[in-house]
């Protein structure tokens, strides 16, 4: 008969067979599978020798042995009975649901018509017979009863069904997600109970519409807050179902309504130029190239261009409309397509700019707040929000890069070609900025966090900007950098949200930037000659909707703020 073994360090009870290769860990383990007639040798560790097992220590073993064979018998008489409990339970669900499948609910006609109604406007229908289409968001059943949180995009209600109306077939198998329509009475809740609205009603009909799928097709299975985030993109169609997500949508529809009502009382006026162009105007590396018929065409980077062409005709002007950027960039702030907040204003000066788009800020979060629902909104998504302190910082692009020096805060050191330099031991050598270093956004973040204010970081060097941003006047025969007059506005937790300048008004001048930036003139003919007929001082300014929306709701990324977010290897769903 060959030995038993055990090996108290190296061994296992729960994978161990008792050879020498696969010892077990605890002699008791191996008196009981393999009884006391067996012979067994035993060591403390594997740097031990094996030897046979004392007398106690062989007379414990069989003590426990017994033990374990009661628990074994324990556990097994344990499974047996809850699997007949399961058995039983399974056989009553069957034939609950045989008998759930003979009622029949019918609407009562003697009772009175139900006012068909959006859960938001359920209000003043309290104590009154109403009807509501939506989806189950939440279910729950406590005894004979089921609480159904039914969702319509408006809001969310409690629906209560006991009785007959509990008892249905669809009833004993609704599933989350499904759609419905509930019928009943309106009440307000019981004192000291709670409920979306302060009412609940009280269900005497209701139908499934659409029945959503269980078992390991549901969709808790398919979808949670745990779900890798590469999930999440690809099921965004079911995400946008959430409380947050749909919250910070809703919220996008309200802060854009501002925006357009805060423009419109400054008297300007919105358009809506095309998406498909054959100019540039941030540089041509991040335009999305397509064949237009055969010829050449983009995908618009800014409408900037064509806002600059309605001045003369309808004033100050402003637009809503998706820009493109074919940028290669993963960060949390960067989107290939955005919403794109414009607008192009004439007969300013620069600080009239920046004093517009600080107006057109605060007076769009003022409305927010002031209306009940965005306001709610904005305090579920961010319960810390602060209205930015007035007038805004304004620092300079020469006073930021000394601001960041004092405060050490450095930036990777690049090659002419913009690649990282390492040093001796691998590391990226980190300096101090100079001026006509574009800052990062690492290092501008960084800046506007510590600060903790909104900041209009102004005067941007000419080499850094676009071709058509007017430069500051300089003294002639002056050496030394050319700045523009432009400006980023930055928030704390975001960065650049905004992004402005004064135009070029000059026609020779417009015609000079062109041929600096080896940009034809030919195709621009029509933004040329807005210098020609009638030029004007003028300026404008882009707002990228999403990361404004990212600072209000306090998003992690605006791909929170996108309804189907685009991003480099990302076009679905």
């Amino acid at each position: 008969m060959s030995p038993i073994y055990i090996d108290e360090t190296a061994g296992s009870d729960t994978t161990g067979k008792g050879s020498q290769e696969e010892p077990y860990q605890s002699l008791a383990l191996a008196v009981f599978n393999h009884g006391e007639g067996a012979a067994f040798q035993i060591r403390k560790s594997p740097e031990a020798t094996y030897d046979e097992p004392t007398q106690s220590s062989l007379k414990k073993a069989k003590k426990n042995a017994g033990s374990i064979e009661k628990k074994k018998k324990k556990q097994e008489e344990l499974a047996e009975r809850e699997a007949k409990e399961k058995g039983e339970e399974k056989d009553r669900r069957e034939k609950l649901l045989e008998e759930s499948k003979k009622i029949v609910l019918e609407e009562d006609s003697s009772l009175p018509k139900a006012t068909k109604a959006k859960i938001e406007h359920l209000g003043d229908l309290r104590s009154k017979r109403v009807r509501v289409f939506g989806w189950v968001h939440r279910l729950r059943q406590q005894k004979d009863i089921i609480f159904i949180v039914v969702r319509d995009g408006t809001g969310y209600l409690q629906t209560v069904l006991s009785g007959r109306v509990a008892q249905t077939y669809q009833a004993l198998t609704l599933t989350l997600e499904s759609s419905v329509e509930v019928v009943g009475t309106l009440q307000e809740v019981p004192e000291g109970k709670t409920a979306p609205g302060g009412h609940e009603l009280i269900v005497d009909y209701w139908q499934v519409v659409g029945a959503a799928p269980g078992a390991d097709d549901a969709f808790t299975n398919r979808l949670n807050e745990k779900s890798d985030p590469s999930i999440q993109a690809d099921l965004r169609h079911l995400v946008l179902r959430g409380e947050t997500a749909s919250s910070v949508l809703r919220l996008r529809a309200y802060l854009l309504s501002a925006f357009r009502e805060s423009l419109t009382s400054e008297s300007l006026i919105e358009v809506t130029p095309p998406c498909l162009v054959q100019t540039q105007v941030e540089g041509g590396a991040t335009l999305f190239k397509l064949d237009y018929y055969g010829q050449p065409a983009f995908l618009t980077q800014s409408s900037q261009l064509y806002l600059e062409t309605c001045l003369p005709s309808l004033g100050d002007v402003f637009c809503v409309q998706e820009s493109f950027r074919a940028e290669n960039s993963h960060t949390r702030r960067h989107l290939s397509e955005y919403t794109h907040l414009e607008a192009e204003l004439a007969f300013i000066t620069f600080n009239d700019l920046m004093a517009h788009i600080e107006e057109i800020i605060c007076k769009t979060v003022d409305s927010l707040l002031a209306n009940p629902t965005s306001a709610a909104l904005i305090k579920q998504l961010n319960p810390n929000f602060q209205v930015p302190a007035r007038p805004f910082m304004r620092l300079s692009y020469v006073d930021a890069i000394k601001w960041l020096n004092d405060h050490g805060i450095k930036h990777p050191a690049e090659d002419a070609e913009g690649n990282p330099i390492k040093g001796e031991d691998g590391q990226v050598q980190m300096v101090e900025h100079k001026v006509g270093d574009d800052i990062a956004e690492a290092a501008e973040r960084q800046m506007t966090d510590i600060i903790g204010t909104p900041i209009f970081l102004h005067g941007f060097p000419a080499e850094l900007k676009a071709f058509y941003m007017k430069k500051v006047p300089t003294e002639p025969g002056a050496t030394g950098p050319v700045f523009t007059e432009s400006c980023d506005l930055l928030m704390p937790n975001v960065g650049e949200i905004v992004g402005g300048s004064m135009r070029i008004a000059d026609m020779e001048e417009l015609l000079a930037a062109y041929k600096r930036e080896g940009i034809d003139p030919e195709p621009y003919y029509w933004f040329t000659d807005q210098r020609k007929y009638g030029t004007c001082e003028h300026g404008g300014y882009g707002l990228g909707v999403e990361r404004f929306l990212a600072w209000l709701a306090n998003r992690f990324t605006v791909r929170e703020c996108s309804l189907y977010p685009r991003w480099p290897g990302r076009a679905t769903p």
